[in-house]
């Protein structure tokens, strides 16, 4: 299916449309000021603000971009039931649909980041000469397309400076650090009409350039089969006429959450340097919170790396199984490498004091007994699967879902290979579809909300053993 001039979610609503859905969908949480330039800050403020992470940094994963940035409590329940970690949120441009944005302030941006978002900053600015859907306002432009004496398109190119230089003023203002990737959307337009499509080139070539120039990535949002498709092109046949943004976010709505599309060559802002709007505007509801958005699939740089694991000097705890162990009977002893996994993370615990040979003995029973009575377990010899359970998932318990990376991601992967319950999965510390396949089947299991995300009651029953 084609889009020669396709529109996209809430990028094409007008104001007032966008204002309704805002209203109808959030309450207000504040009078918050849209940041539009640098302003004058605190000390403690601007230190805040420096602290925050590169967004959106290494990341695979799903995110989501809906015309107002939320409210605090909208994100708040969509952190902790919906898939996404990612937000793309519109900082600048004339032509945005919502130039008023009550809740982007430097304190939601900081707030966002450190509560583990990536954000996605958004700049709708001038538009291509022969889209027809603006000038959206009277006090708004589209591109120049008059490629003047030299044939270059300057004017166009002038006006790309023009607006990476807005655009990094306001991102400041709001906290997004140097590093991070600025997105500019180029509303789908005809590719085949030619003074539109160079100028458009010229005028993102312009924004790449001083982007990089002020410290910042260049991202360039538009449709896959028009100006994403005109990116690749002059990519391949004229290589040396344009600056070609750092990364692509293409739409393609095929409803396939990948980063791959027809109008662009396999290996084009490969690899990681692509998101993919895969569907359009719809309303979704996450955690009683319901917002209509558009859907994307992103792999950016590294991706969803977990950082090396070593527990107790190198001994190995991460199994696909965790049996019961039991007393030694007969010719009959238990697994030699879970009864050293279980001395390590006992003895993380304080209660096991001896080496870590593997060996059953009094010393581990001992340990054993004190961590069942701590946890309200009955005290025996033997070692089942409730315990393995509330012992694994011992730890910092943060929100994750898909793309989540890390120690407590190695924590859920392990305890629920002890629950038994689905298939098990690798301990890799990466959240993947199967990491999450296994969560939504302990969910169903457990009678939680099946949501694939691990937050509070997930963590609170895995800790518990519930199985």
């Amino acid at each position: 299916m084609t889009f020669p001039l396709p529109t996209f979610g809430l990028r094409s609503l007008s104001l007032l449309a966008a204002s309704a859905i805002a209203a109808a969908t959030f309450s207000a949480s504040g009078p918050g000021a849209q940041a539009t330039g640098a302003t004058a800050v605190s000390a403690p403020v601007a230190a805040k603000r420096a602290a925050n992470p590169v967004t959106p940094g290494d990341f695979t994963g799903f995110g989501f971009d809906q015309c107002l940035a939320p409210t605090q409590r909208a994100m708040n329940a969509w952190r902790r039931s919906s898939p996404f970690s990612a937000v793309g949120i519109y900082i600048s441009g004339d032509s945005r649909a919502c130039r008023n944005q009550p809740n982007l302030t430097p304190t939601w941006v900081a707030d966002q980041l450190r509560l583990g978002w990536r954000l996605l900053p958004i700049t709708l600015g001038p538009q291509a000469s022969c889209q027809p859907r603006f000038p959206r306002y009277s006090d708004d432009v589209k591109i120049n397309p008059k490629p003047g004496a030299d044939k270059l398109y300057t004017t166009a190119q002038r006006q790309g400076v023009a607006e990476a230089v807005k655009t990094v003023a306001d991102a400041k203002a709001l906290g997004i650090v140097p590093g991070s990737t600025l997105w500019y959307d180029l509303e789908g337009f005809d590719s085949g009409n030619t003074h539109c499509r160079e100028s458009a080139l010229s005028f993102l070539s312009g924004w790449t350039t001083r982007l990089r120039a002020l410290g910042y990535v260049s991202g360039v949002y538009s449709s896959a089969g028009s100006g994403i498709a005109a990116l690749d092109q002059a990519r391949i046949k004229r290589p040396n006429r344009f600056v070609l943004p750092d990364r692509i976010w293409l739409a393609r709505w095929d409803g396939v959450a990948n980063t791959s599309t027809s109008y662009v060559r396999s290996d084009g802002w490969q690899p990681g340097r692509r998101i993919k709007q895969y569907r359009g505007g719809h309303d979704e509801v996450h955690g009683g919170v319901r917002i209509n958005i558009d859907s994307n699939y992103l792999s950016l740089g590294r991706g969803s790396v977990a950082a090396p694991e070593g527990r107790c000097g190198g001994v190995r705890v991460s199994f696909t199984s965790y049996p019961v162990i039991r007393a030694p009977k007969g010719d009959t002893t238990p697994s030699r490498a879970h009864v050293k996994a279980l001395q390590c993370l006992l003895q993380e615990r304080g209660l096991f004091r001896g080496r870590l040979t593997g060996a059953y003995g009094p010393t581990l029973v001992t340990a054993m007994n004190a961590w069942q009575r701590s946890q309200g377990l009955p005290v025996s010899r033997n070692w089942h699967t409730r315990p393995w359970m509330t012992l694994l998932a011992v730890g910092a318990r943060p929100v994750l879902k898909f793309g989540s990376t890390g120690h407590p991601v190695r924590g859920v992967q392990r305890t629920l290979n002890a629950s038994r319950v689905g298939t098990p999965v690798r301990v890799t510390g990466v959240y993947d579809a199967a990491t999450a396949a296994k969560v939504r089947a302990w969910q169903a299991k457990v009678k939680l909300p099946v949501t694939g995300v691990v937050a509070g009651d997930s963590w609170l029953r895995l800790a518990k053993g519930y199985r």
